[in-house]
């Protein structure tokens, strides 16, 4: 099934824990609010670098979404994986196989994310195993 909708986002970011040879490794993080057929709320612990080249960075996180997909009452992980060389970008955000709970056990699938003049949207590619 494919669900869409949109999401606020909020972000509490700690100082750089490491600045060496212009490497920058950071902290944080986000907390979500997903509207629609995704009716939840995720809090993502985020892990990023930036390089001194313009446009190359990458992160990592792991999000709790706690809520409701398509009716279902439950909580499940999303793996975040990114990266950014020069600009081109490649996005990774998966559920952690088994970590489905209540209505949502068996969940697998990944989402994009699009954001269009400072508004995120979401399109949720999932399967429930019943």
């Amino acid at each position: 099934m494919i669900v869409k909708g949109k999401f606020q986002v909020q972000m509490k970011a700690e100082p750089p824990y490491s600045t060496e040879d212009g490497i920058t490794l950071t902290k944080a993080v986000f907390s979500k609010q997903f509207e629609g057929d995704l009716d939840a709320k995720g809090t993502v612990e985020w892990l990023g670098v930036r390089t001194p080249v313009e446009g190359s960075a990458a992160y990592v996180g792991v999000e709790r979404v706690v809520g409701t997909l398509a009716g279902r009452r439950g909580s499940f992980i999303f793996l975040h994986s990114a990266t950014a060389a020069k600009g081109g970008k490649d996005l990774s955000i998966a559920v952690v196989p088994d970590s489905g709970t209540g209505e949502l056990r068996g969940l697998s699938g990944s989402m994009s994310i699009d954001i269009v003049e400072g508004q995120h949207f979401y399109t949720f590619d999932y399967e429930l195993q019943t």
